[in-house]
């Protein structure tokens, strides 16, 4: 076994892109992988609304991130890797990165204006490359085998490229990167350690409110709602956090906002996402909310939807309305006691 392969494993390092996957696994899946051509791709993609720490690390460590890919290169014996970034990203960054990278076989790519959300979907990533309709495969196979131009793939986000190149020189302290916005004193990111419960994270970086409010972590699109009492858990997938006063934001008001945003962004590929959030932004901006009909679907959107992006779309509202509005007498008074009484027999809470 290799040393970077072994340190690796002995760091515990799950990937920061949101979907936790062990790294040293998925090295080792890329490596074993029949094939004589590899390559590796930093996902610098960050379309989930609430999340800037790729463009945070990116501007402050690009070195890191730079050598992490430059081991990963070097570990699968890669013809090449790849920096994929989004049009924003790309416009502000490409210049000081194509500096590090000259001379290494390391290409900075932007991503399609029309990508979208779904752009940053590794499968839909590897489409991008390779100038396809950017839409999610079907998986399996997966890209450790079958990647781009079906070559096996490494895909591993920013964070887990700068982790990486901590882990290999002996520097990684098992901290992570944190963006926190909304309704805060201080906005942005953070660098703690990743043991820190959503609670402490918010109190050392002084933004715990002294006032009603709820979280939504991962992202201010597909992230998951909690209240005040589930706040001493550790903040998983992509280390966002959002603060909403429950005084300021109204629920329906923030059903709309994820809805009008997956309306947008869902690529159209398979009929649970596209028919279900049309029909969830039917429901939500009707004069009578069907609260029956959106239980329905958001069951099937999680359970049937093509790729994780469309799982995930149902995770916010059913969240909102599991977490929040039960223990919220104060959103319970924004959208009227007939319509909580509908929402706890149609969601039989």
């Amino acid at each position: 076994m290799s040393s970077i392969l072994k340190k690796l494993k002995h760091s515990d390092l799950c990937g920061r892109g949101g979907a936790c996957f062990p790294t040293a696994l998925k090295w080792e899946m890329v490596k074993k992988a029949p094939g004589k051509v590899k390559y590796v791709v930093c996902n610098a993609s960050e379309g989930e609304p609430g999340v800037q720490k790729d463009k945070y690390i990116l501007e402050n460590y690009a070195d890191q991130v730079i050598e992490g890919m430059k081991i990963a290169i070097k570990f699968l014996d890669a013809k090449e890797g790849f920096i994929y970034l989004n049009p924003g990203y790309y416009q502000c960054l490409h210049s000081h990165l194509e500096d590090i990278i000259a001379d290494l076989p390391i290409k900075v790519i932007a991503k399609a204006e029309e990508a979208g959300y779904i752009g940053g979907e590794e499968t839909a990533v590897l489409n991008a490359l390779e100038k396809r309709r950017i839409e999610p495969r079907l998986k399996p196979p997966f890209p450790t085998t079958n990647g781009l131009w079906g070559a096996p793939t490494l895909i591993n986000n920013v964070e887990t490229f700068y982790d990486i190149a901590l882990i290999e020189s002996g520097e990684y302290k098992e901290e992570r990167f944190y963006t926190i916005s909304g309704d805060c004193l201080w906005d942005g990111v953070y660098r703690l350690p990743e043991s820190y419960t959503i609670r402490r994270i918010l109190e050392e970086t002084d933004n715990y409110p002294d006032f009603l409010f709820c979280v939504q972590v991962g992202g201010a699109a597909s992230g998951e709602m909690l209240n005040i009492s589930q706040l001493n858990q550790e903040v998983a997938g992509s280390g966002a956090i959002v603060i909403y006063s429950l005084k300021r934001h109204h629920p329906i008001g923030l059903m709309r906002r994820w809805v009008d945003f997956f309306v947008r962004e869902s690529c159209g590929q398979c009929t649970p996402c596209r028919e279900g959030i049309f029909r969830l932004y039917q429901i939500l901006y009707s004069q009578e909310v069907d609260w029956v009909t959106m239980a329905l679907i958001l069951e099937n959107l999680a359970q049937a939807s093509f790729c994780g992006l469309g799982c995930g779309a149902a995770v916010p509202f059913s969240s909102l309305i599991y977490n929040i509005l039960p223990f919220s007498p104060e959103w319970q008074k924004k959208i009227g006691l007939d319509n909580f009484k509908k929402i706890c027999q149609s969601f039989k809470i």
